[in-house]
């Protein structure tokens, strides 16, 4: 079966800081029509940091979609035309001040049903400390876990 839906209309609806809000009319692959909601982003990098002893940095802030705080692995949106292991790097010493070994795990889609938002994930290893430089609207502490404590409820 063919599975491709052919884009008729786009329209963009609303122009964000981070992402770009579009309305689509598509038609499907039996020929009838359907609209489809659509969040254009530009793509973001995480990176999970272990240390020595086999531990995770996280960073704990508060998230407004979330309405509270959450616990997350460094992550942020890429730059036009950055390549995602620099920004991964690049997350990971802003928000937790180690730099490291960045190895690539996988990408995905994060919210495929209507982002078109492709997460890069990323290890790091052999970390070395420095000093955290958040961006200056980020209020977030780096803490450390072990795999046990992350799973526990």
């Amino acid at each position: 079966m063919d599975y491709f839906e052919k884009k008729i209309s786009e329209e963009l609806v609303a122009k964000g800081g981070i992402v770009d809000f579009y309305k689509l009319t598509v038609e499907l692959p039996n020929g009838k029509t359907a609209g489809r909601d659509v969040v254009k982003h530009p793509g973001a990098a995480a990176v999970i940091p272990v240390s020595e002893d086999g531990c995770i940095y996280m960073v704990r802030q508060y998230r407004i979609p979330a309405e509270s705080e959450t616990l997350e692995i460094p992550a942020g949106k890429l730059d036009p035309k950055e390549e995602p292991s620099i920004c991964a790097a690049r997350e990971l010493s802003e928000e937790t001040g180690f730099s490291g070994k960045i190895t690539h795990l996988t990408s995905f889609y994060s919210t495929i049903g209507f982002s078109n938002e492709i997460l890069h994930v990323y290890l790091a290893t052999e970390l070395k400390a420095s000093e955290s430089h958040p961006d200056e609207d980020e209020f977030i502490s780096t803490e450390k876990y072990t795999i046990d404590e992350l799973y526990a409820p």
